[in-house]
């Protein structure tokens, strides 16, 4: 189905989600129409984030709106949902447009298996209708479908589309890029090469899947590192149980913008704790790349001095390669928390790879060398 003619059968003037690849001709079909918009179209920094805000949409003007997502983001918005938006509290209709990753007999990663078998149950016990559209899906069923679910959403019920790949078509081409210098992919790799055995905590997307291919490039051990596959916006909590059970060994963790927006409050418990030898390094492209590139918005925040505000007793922000090595260094010769910002382009190479372990043998490996550190 053409996605023009989706955005048209919902009816809506405002959408506010987070990116998911199995929704990139809706994201980029956004980004033409709307770009970031007050009026039709945020970015949100979380789910549950975007449920809230549809939900102040709602309440200002009456009409319902679209909130986007990847169903890995379904256990966000349980909260917002069951305490806000049910019908049993204050009534108030949402549209969920959810890409379905891991489902049942379609290949994808680890990540997304389990999730992908829960999604439609999930919504269930969320009290939220749901129909599945897929490549063979026409307008006129959709258009079926809308009918009856404006009966539902008039009831303040929510309603959801859960999205197969492949099933929007024709969005329109958006470059994402910006003007940053240095590569993703090379930033990692001057992080391997100064924090040596130190054990690495990887976040989300390309950078774990950039780690990996890195240490297989240079013949290393994968059991210096945890990639977390899923989970975005937790590597650094992660980071910080291993660096406060592990206080002698110095303890990174590479993160990135998108993940660091989605769950900040980590920060604040990180910079709470003050844990000396944790290293936090922010890559930061203000994209969510990994997706397809859409913005954050991190490029309008100043991360070092929330950061700082959060209590972390240093914090810097580098846009060199030069600038980064000295500061690697001096954080791995130091004893003292650390943020360091790395201002970042978009872009990654074309046959970027994906983990050859199992997420099982990448957490025994781990395990079995933090025993000997």
């Amino acid at each position: 189905m053409k996605v023009d003619s989706f955005a048209e059968i919902l009816g809506s003037d405002f959408y506010t989600g987070v990116p998911d690849s199995q929704l990139k001709a809706l994201c980029n079909y956004l980004m033409d129409k709307y770009g970031i918009s007050p009026e039709h179209h945020m970015i949100a920094a979380n789910e549950g984030n975007c449920t809230a805000l549809a939900a102040g949409y709602h309440l200002a003007t009456g009409k319902v709106p679209v909130v986007y997502m990847q169903n890995s983001g379904e256990g966000n918005i349980i909260n917002p949902v069951a305490s806000l938006l049910n019908d049993k509290v204050y009534a108030i209709p949402v549209i969920f447009v959810v890409g379905w990753r891991g489902e049942p007999g379609v290949h994808d990663e680890p990540q997304h298996i389990y999730q992908g078998e829960v999604t439609l149950k999930l919504l269930e016990d969320m009290d939220i209708q749901a129909f599945v559209v897929d490549k063979d899906t026409t307008e006129d069923e959709l258009r079926s479908k809308m009918e009856e679910y404006r009966k539902v959403l008039a009831t303040g019920k929510d309603v959801a589309f859960v999205i197969r790949k492949g099933a929007l078509t024709d969005a329109p081409s958006v470059k994402y890029s910006n003007d940053n210098k240095m590569l993703r992919e090379e930033i990692i790799r001057h992080i391997v090469e100064v924090s040596g055995e130190d054990p690495i905590v990887s976040t989300t997307g390309k950078a774990s899947r950039e780690l990996f291919e890195i240490r297989t490039a240079k013949g290393q051990d994968h059991k210096y590192d945890f990639l977390t596959v899923g989970s975005m916006g937790h590597s650094s909590s992660i980071a910080l149980g291993v660096a406060l059970n592990k206080k002698d060994t110095r303890v990174w963790c590479i993160d990135g913008d998108g993940a660091v927006l989605m769950h900040m409050g980590a920060m604040a418990v990180i910079g709470s704790n003050k844990p000396t030898n944790l290293i936090h390094v922010v890559i930061n492209n203000g994209a969510h790349e990994t997706v397809g590139g859409m913005p954050t918005v991190a490029s309008n925040i100043n991360i070092v001095e929330i950061a700082k505000a959060c209590g972390y007793p240093k914090a810097v922000s580098v846009s060199t390669y030069e600038e980064l090595d000295a500061e690697l260094k001096a954080a791995k010769a130091g004893n003292e928390l650390t943020l360091i910002e790395v201002k970042c382009s978009i872009g990654a190479r074309e046959d970027l790879g994906r983990p050859t372990t199992t997420a099982l043998e990448n957490k025994n490996a781990f395990i079995e060398y933090l025993k000997t550190v």
